[in-house]
C-alpha cells in the first residue's frame, strides 16, 4: 500500500499558506511530518488531520455515528409472580427481532419487601424506543400481565 506524501512546498500551495508557516506547524507539532535527509514530507492522512477532513481510505468502511441509550425503569407495586412474568416478556422481547450486531441487554431486578421492580435498558435508540413501548402497553394496557395472583381467582 503506497501512502501518498506532500513536501512542505505542496503543503503550503493547498493551503495557500507561506511555506515558512507549514515548517512552523510541523516545529510546532501541530502538523506531524517526517524528516527525510534535509527535507521534511507529510502523509497525506497527517494533511487531512490537519484541516479537518476526514481521512477517506477505500479499505477501511465509513464510520456511522451511533448512538447508545441507558434507561432504568422503576415499577412499584409489583409482587414476585407479576415480576416474574414481566421479566419473561421483556428478556425474551429483548432478544428477538433485534440486529444482532448491537444487541439490547435488560437487566431486572425485584424488591420483595417494598413490591418494586427495576429494569435497566441499554441498547440503540431505536430497539429501547420499542422496548418502552412494549412496557407502556403492559403497565398501562388490559394485559391482566401484573395482575396479582389472588386477584385472578
Amino acid at each position: 500500500m503506497k501512502e501518498e506524501l506532500y513536501s512542505v512546498e505542496q503543503v503550503a500551495d493547498r493551503l495557500g499558506l507561506h511555506v515558512r508557516t507549514v515548517r512552523a506547524y510541523i516545529r510546532t507539532g501541530r502538523l506531524k511530518a517526517v524528516r527525510i535527509g534535509k527535507q521534511y514530507r507529510i502523509a497525506r492522512a497527517d494533511l487531512e488531520a490537519l484541516i479537518g477532513r476526514p481521512q477517506t481510505d477505500p479499505a477501511q468502511p465509513a464510520r456511522v455515528a451511533t448512538a447508545e441509550v441507558s434507561s432504568i425503569v422503576q415499577i412499584d407495586g409489583v409482587d414476585r409472580a407479576a415480576a416474574d412474568r414481566l421479566s419473561t416478556l421483556v428478556l425474551a422481547a429483548a432478544n428477538t427481532g433485534h440486529d444482532p450486531a448491537h444487541p439490547l441487554r435488560v437487566q431486572t431486578v425485584h424488591d420483595e419487601e417494598r413490591d418494586r421492580m427495576k429494569l435497566v435498558i441499554l441498547g440503540g435508540t431505536a430497539a429501547t424506543a420499542e422496548m418502552l413501548r412494549l412496557l407502556d402497553t403492559v403497565l398501562y394496557g388490559d394485559s391482566g400481565l401484573l395482575d396479582r395472583e389472588d386477584d385472578r381467582a
